[in-house]
């Protein structure tokens, strides 16, 4: 038996990493202390942004999977 994906059920491992300047990321990190993972309110604060991008950036920044898929690409890259 094989499992299908449904197209949400997409894995960050395989998203793109979403740059963030310092200002959207300060005001992503406050916004959440203020009112947690409502990124439809936070997503409302930074201009040109999508809750979508949003919940992913804070995602890809505190998931411990993601992380460790960064880390090993980057020694990958340094070793070579």
């Amino acid at each position: 038996m094989t499992k299908t994906c449904n197209s949400e059920e997409v894995s960050s491992i395989e998203w793109d990493f979403i740059k963030m300047t310092e200002q959207e990321e300060d005001l992503i990190y406050r916004m959440y202390r203020l009112v947690g993972d409502r990124w439809d309110l936070i997503a409302g604060r930074v201009p040109g942004r999508t809750a979508e991008e949003i919940e992913r950036f804070w995602l890809m920044r505190h998931s411990e999977a993601f992380v460790f898929c960064q880390e090993k690409t980057r020694d990958e890259f340094v070793a070579n």
